[in-house]
């Protein structure tokens, strides 16, 4: 699969810094069945008919998705990631037409909504998180499945195995940093959170949207 390794446009990192789906790294590879467990656990308490992941980087997880026969697909601002995915969809014998180039903060109703929403590893990113949320919730129909580094174990953790150490072991692109209870309750703002999951060290929600007063 192929993976970005930091690669910017305009500016700004896309996709993954490392592989870390196909890390040998013991620790890694603990570390990340942890976080794959809790999200296919909320992915299956949603129960969704079709997904779209914003900001999907190099298409890991859509891709799973649709080879559990799931209807998903993916978007990323990035051109150059989109690419990346599209060539990863062709290798799996799946359509690249799947992936396509959108911003979160152009995503619209009529274009980009799903029974899940699923926004990973993206809004720590954003200069805007509020405005991203936002926009997720314009487009969100059923469920929503937000997940976030948790600080500051995040740091402390790329600190301990020396990574980042000139800026605190802050990963590069990470412009937000969120505790768990400082992003429950951010995302309450938006949305009905039903889950919490916190596998090391990330923090991960399932959420409904809101239902409508009247």
């Amino acid at each position: 699969m192929k993976i970005s390794h930091g690669m910017q446009e305009n500016g700004v990192i896309t996709g993954n810094v490392f592989d870390k789906y196909g890390s040998r790294n013991p620790l890694v590879r603990e570390i990340m069945r942890g976080f794959n467990n809790g999200l296919a656990d909320l992915v299956s308490q949603a129960a969704p008919a079709n997904v779209h992941e914003l900001g999907c980087g190099e298409g890991h997880w859509v891709l799973e998705w649709a080879q559990q026969g799931i209807a998903a697909r993916g978007s990323d601002f990035s051109e150059k990631v989109i690419a990346m995915a599209r060539d990863n969809a062709v290798s799996a014998q799946l359509d690249p037409s799947i992936f396509s180039v959108r911003s979160i903060y152009d995503i619209a109703p009529d274009t980009d909504s799903a029974d899940l929403i699923v926004c990973s590893e993206v809004l720590e990113h954003l200069t805007d998180p509020l405005a991203g949320l936002a926009a997720i919730q314009r487009v969100a129909s059923r469920h929503v499945i937000l997940t976030v580094p948790r600080e500051p174990i995040w740091c402390a953790m790329n600190m301990a195995r020396g990574a980042y150490l000139r800026h605190w072991g802050n990963t590069p692109g990470h412009l937000q940093h969120w505790s768990t209870r400082q992003f429950i309750e951010l995302a309450k703002r938006y949305f009905e959170v039903i889950a919490v999951k916190t596998p090391l060290p990330w923090t991960m929600l399932l959420c409904r949207v809101k239902a409508q007063a009247g």
